[in-house]
């Protein structure tokens, strides 16, 4: 399940999660450039998200597999107006990977997105040579549109990636939970 991040309840698994997993997620993270980034605390990192969230240019969910946090995805950079627009962005601890976890989290994140924040258009920025999230649009059927040449600070350096996307239209008699179900329906081994 996606939900909000407690800044409480969640510090103490949030920590270890991200410890535990800190040479899985460590080549994906995304860093700021320059001498001027300054590390946030968990708390500091919560309320930032809570404060983005709430000014319209975040959505921050936790994602929750059978009460323990998994990992995180963002819609993050929306645009309203004449864009209505949004990037979605992930991690997952590597003991959840390859069980379609963040496949679904990103669909309910797409439909959610889709219906009850009335976005037109979701897209997932990927380097080529991250398998594993290139995985993860495979099995929603996300278009690609093409490469991005030095596009997102990543693990201390600027980093080329493919970007992928969907738009309500391409969704017109199914959400995206339904269409990542027939993908795996039609798809089981």
């Amino acid at each position: 399940m996606l939900r909000p991040l407690r800044v409480r309840a969640d510090r103490r698994e949030f920590l270890q999660l991200r410890s535990v997993n800190a040479a899985w997620t460590r080549p994906w993270d995304s860093t700021a450039p320059g001498a001027g980034a300054v590390a946030m605390s968990y708390a500091q990192m919560v309320r930032f998200q809570d404060k983005e969230a709430h000014e319209g240019r975040l959505l921050p969910f936790a994602i929750e597999v059978d009460g323990a946090l998994a990992g995180q995805m963002h819609l993050f950079g929306i645009s309203r107006g004449a864009l209505l627009s949004a990037a979605a962005g992930y991690w997952i601890g590597e003991q959840y990977a390859g069980r379609s976890i963040t496949p679904y989290a990103l669909a309910l994140a797409i439909d959610h997105a889709f219906g009850a924040v009335g976005l037109h258009r979701i897209e997932v920025n990927i380097r080529p040579d991250n398998d594993a999230s290139l995985r993860v649009v495979e099995k929603l059927g996300l278009r690609e549109e093409g490469l991005r040449k030095r596009y997102l600070h990543i693990n201390g350096a600027w980093h080329d990636h493919l970007t992928f996307a969907v738009t309500a239209e391409e969704l017109p008699t199914e959400t995206m939970v339904e269409r990542f179900r027939r993908f795996r329906g039609e798809n089981a081994v």
